[in-house]
């Protein structure tokens, strides 16, 4: 199954379970996305093509949202004939998504309903956590939003979400019927979905409008696969409307040079032309050594040339590409540093601490105001697609305190650490910036204090035959008195303290927190 990206875990009489190895393609978690995908390598090659009609339905955004989860994206679709194998994919696919691509709910939250119950226009307001009561999915009494959130098991699940909302997000008909609380449950009279029901309102809300729109795309897609029809919904905003989904062809191209380079392969103008086909896109035009084509609205994971380049390789077909021995043999190895993490992470793992990995891309909010810093020269991004990731890290403290203020709904004590890199600008270096291997490690909770953090780095640091002392500074991100920096032979190599409450409000965690920070690379250099 390498054509759909995917391996074949089990086959029992006609069910097929599978399991699909690429995180950046959405579209191919479900049934639906890996017959399309077969479908286009083996019988009908080319652009696939989603016909949509506008409907009636609208959206009317409410201002008050823009300070809980700002924007949303939806469609209708009709004409399905549901089964049981139906439902039990679009529930899946919902779920993976809103998991996965969604960042568990935070970034995508997605709604599916049955338009039969749901009175147009729909709103998308905010509600006083004790302002109304209804019917959740899979309850059968009246619940105020705020009761949703603990008794609820979803609520319970995904409440933190709205931790320290004032009002939260709700969909509401012209009847003043509730659709749901994104990104928590939808209610049970206008959310449940069966295998009658045969026209859906999808409503996507979250923190990024592209993001919304590539999972709205997906999923609407996916229902048309089984032969649904799409409706656009128009949605409008203070002052401005769009109309979703956009299912518009988007363009591309590739240099067939480069291809031929990077691949070995000597294809011809023609062959490309057949396996970018195979692949799902569309040629429009040639110039030279570019070709352009156009490729359909529910791949989200074209952003460079090298993608298109991945795709012709699965339709030609990895198994075809004969395997040559490299001119240069060489035996690989872990490198130095790496060497050396593994056994910086074997030791903060025996001592109990559970390890965990964040981007290197972050933004200037996280590493300097929510931990109360002035700015920093560091490196950053040009022309940044997000206002969250914008620089580059050069500490990791920052990274360490976003994953507690993201699991503030988890027990406690929480005790994780993180190795990584830190890159930090560097005139004397010819790329200007120097990467330097740090471990941040943290630990919350009701009763932590500067002895429990202090005690770890002690442990560490006679595991690794560091001798070591504390000198006690000032650092705005610690409380006075309660910060050191940890100096070796002379020279400052970390710092150790417990945080700042007013740090702690920033990333919303209700509970102390201690940590420290050391630079591995020097430590590895003096182990030398």
């Amino acid at each position: 199954m390498a054509i759909a990206k995917c391996s074949v875990e089990s086959v029992e009489g006609d069910l097929v379970k599978l399991e699909v190895k690429d995180t950046n393609r959405p579209d191919l978690w479900s049934a639906e996305g890996i017959a399309r995908e077969i479908k286009l390598r083996t019988r009908k090659p080319g652009l696939p093509a989603y016909r949509t009609f506008k409907s009636k339905v609208k959206v009317i955004v409410d201002s008050s949202v823009k300070d809980v989860r700002p924007f949303t994206t939806c469609a209708i679709v009709t004409e399905l004939q549901m089964n049981q194998a139906g439902l039990s994919q679009m529930i899946q696919l919902q779920e993976k998504v809103a998991s996965s691509y969604g960042a568990g709910r935070r970034e995508v939250a997605i709604g599916v309903y049955d338009l039969k119950r749901i009175t147009p226009p729909i709103r998308y307001t905010t509600v006083d956590p004790d302002g109304i009561r209804f019917v959740p999915l899979d309850l059968e009494e009246e619940l105020t939003p705020r009761e949703i959130l603990h008794r609820h098991p979803k609520g319970r699940e995904f409440g933190h979400l709205l931790g320290g909302a004032r009002r939260y997000p709700m969909f509401v008909d012209s009847s003043g019927e509730v659709m749901s609380i994104p990104p928590i449950i939808n209610s049970n009279f206008s959310g449940k979905v069966t295998e009658d029901t045969r026209r859906v309102f999808i409503e996507c809300s979250g923190f990024s409008q592209d993001r919304l729109s590539g999972a709205l795309n997906v999923l609407s897609t996916a229902l048309a696969e089984r032969g649904g029809s799409i409706g656009q919904v128009e949605v409008r905003y203070p002052g401005r409307a769009i109309v979703t989904p956009d299912l518009r062809p988007r363009r591309a191209r590739l240099s067939l040079s480069r291809f031929r380079q990077i691949s070995d392969l000597n294809v011809s103008v023609k062959e490309a032309y057949r396996l970018l086909e195979k692949s799902g896109y569309k040629v429009t035009r040639r110039k030279n050594d570019r070709i352009e084509v156009m490729y359909p609205a529910h791949r989200q994971d074209i952003m460079h040339e090298r993608d298109l380049m991945e795709d012709v390789l699965i339709s030609y077909g990895y198994d075809l590409i004969k395997p040559e021995r490299p001119r240069l043999p060489t035996v690989g190895e872990l490198s130095d540093v790496e060497r050396f993490s593994e056994s910086v992470s074997s030791v903060m793992t025996g001592l109990g601490f559970q390890q965990v990995m964040s981007y290197v891309l972050t933004n200037e909010v996280n590493l300097f105001s929510k931990m109360n810093l002035s700015g920093q020269p560091v490196i950053e991004l040009e022309n940044p697609v997000s206002s969250s990731w914008t620089k580059f890290r050069n500490w990791l403290l920052p990274s360490v305190m976003e994953f507690l203020s993201h699991n503030t709904h988890a027990d406690y004590p929480q005790r994780i650490f993180e190795v990584g890199d830190s890159i930090l600008p560097d005139a004397k270096e010819e790329t200007r910036a120097v990467d330097r291997r740090k471990l941040a490690c943290a630990i919350a909770g009701a009763d932590v204090g500067y002895q429990d953090i202090s005690s770890a780095l002690d442990a560490l640091l006679y595991a690794l035959g560091t001798r070591y002392e504390l000198q006690a500074v000032s650092h705005p991100t610690f409380i006075q008195g309660r910060v050191a920096d940890v100096i070796d032979q002379g020279k400052s190599i970390g710092v150790v303290g417990e945080i700042d409450p007013g740090v702690l409000e920033m990333w919303k965690l209700e509970v102390p927190a201690s940590a420290f920070e050391i630079d591995l690379t020097y430590l590895m250099e003096g182990l030398a």
